[in-house]
């Protein structure tokens, strides 16, 4: 097409998925009296400067715009069907088109038999410009009940943890803690069965799909959750990508403030001849928050991170490890301090704030962030992510002698409208 435009297409499989789950859709359940239809989302803006660590490197910035349209319909109380898609362009520094804004830690894998070629310009055959057209097909599930257990065939989100910084347990699809949109799951290609089990447990089962239904790029999990003493108790098992996660989350109240834990250790590739026992690895978030008179919340969180390097100068080598490649770990020390607070200022305006501490470099990222709920459905807030540490040496090859040190500042504004 003109203008090196190109219409998205599908790959063979999921073509195929979307075909049955959309045929599904179309079975005549409209005369139901319980049938609804909803049509929904979003627009976002948001507009970022950001600087490198490295002190001769110009600022930069980035300009995204999000429109997501979520539809869901429901036939009968027991089958509902849900879609949803992104369309993103973006204005940013040529740069950025094949280089992370953030270039450490590793992004979590894609759990998807197949999907749109995203960004939808430009395309390799293109010139790189400042202009980026991206696009995600982000849910297109059906969700079905029995007397015996829910159901649901398609893409959805699937997330674990109680902790509210770092969740060892969710390693499908986590947000990093940079991330300014965590509104909405990334979605993966699932089957999943949900048993209720009393009033408050659940026998949670399934299968996630990655790339061409590759088993090696895929994941099973079996999770049971239940109550106990006024306390929340989940196991996980979860097999991805070869490794076995066995996590454990625990969540209470104690004295008017909430409590939890959440735990997992990872044996890397368990089942293979030849393995490297010492590259299995603990993950641990313990925390409590409170309440103070409905105005003012805050929380700590201690993490540690045992698959992180001990020393700064290991950062960047300790990369190639499989937490790093497949267990979507991405901060890279081992102990960690997080604290956190929200106060509403107003009804209407509220500031809050986060740090993230390496306690073994030392360094830190401060993240302030002031909201304002301007009508019902539109909202505005300007924010930061200030990295204070040892800045890189000036090198052709950086030398880490900090974490957050070797990160950028970033100063945002974001304005939300819903519908």
């Amino acid at each position: 097409m003109a203008n090196g435009f190109q219409f998205p297409t599908f790959k063979g499989q999921l073509r195929g998925i979307l075909a049955v789950v959309i045929c599904l859709a179309t079975i005549p359940f409209a005369g139901s009296a319980n049938a609804e239809f909803r049509i929904g989302g979003y627009y976002k803006n948001f507009s970022t400067l950001f600087n490198s660590p490295v002190p001769e490197a110009p600022i930069s910035g980035v300009v995204v715009n999000r429109l997501r349209l979520n539809l869901s319909y429901t036939p009968t109380d027991s089958l509902a069907f849900a879609f949803a898609y992104d369309f993103t362009p973006r204005i940013q520094d040529p740069l950025l088109f094949s280089q992370s804004l953030i270039a450490v830690g590793a992004a979590a894998s894609s759990y998807r038999i197949a999907d749109f070629d995203s960004p939808i310009y430009p395309s390799p055959e293109d010139p790189i410009g400042s202009v980026g057209i991206y696009h995600n097909f982000d849910r297109a599930s059906l969700h079905f009940s029995t007397d015996f257990a829910d159901f649901s065939v398609g893409r959805d989100a699937i997330a674990w943890g109680s902790a509210r910084v770092v969740n060892p347990t969710d390693v499908v699809a986590p947000y990093t803690y940079d991330q300014l949109d965590t509104e909405d799951g990334v979605g993966v290609d699932a089957i999943r069965m949900r048993i209720p089990i009393g009033v408050m447990g659940e026998v949670d089962a399934g299968y996630i799909a990655g790339a061409d239904f590759d088993f090696d790029k895929s994941a099973v999990f079996l999770r049971t959750q239940l109550n106990a003493a006024e306390t929340d108790f989940s196991i996980l098992l979860l097999e991805f990508q070869r490794d076995l996660l066995i996590g454990l989350d625990v969540a209470r109240g104690i004295g008017g403030a909430g409590f939890w834990v959440e735990t997992a250790y990872v044996f890397t590739a368990p089942f293979d001849d030849e393995r490297n026992v010492s590259e299995d690895y603990l993950r641990t978030s313990i925390g409590f928050d409170y309440s103070f008179g409905g105005e003012t919340y805050a929380f700590v969180e201690y993490h540690l991170n045992g698959a992180g390097a001990r020393e700064p100068e290991n950062y960047l080598t300790n990369l190639e490890q499989p937490a790093y490649t497949r267990g979507s770990v991405y901060l890279l020390g081992r102990h960690y301090l997080a604290p956190g607070f929200t106060h509403q200022l107003t009804p209407l305006i509220s500031f809050s704030g986060q740090m993230l501490f390496n306690l073994s470099d030392p360094s830190t990222f401060v993240a302030p962030q002031i909201a304002y709920n301007l009508a019902e459905d539109i909202h505005l807030s300007v924010g930061g992510f200030m990295s204070i540490g040892k800045r890189p040496k000036n090198s052709e090859v950086p030398e880490f002698r900090s974490e957050f040190g070797s990160y950028p500042n970033l100063f945002f504004s974001s304005f939300r409208v819903y519908f």
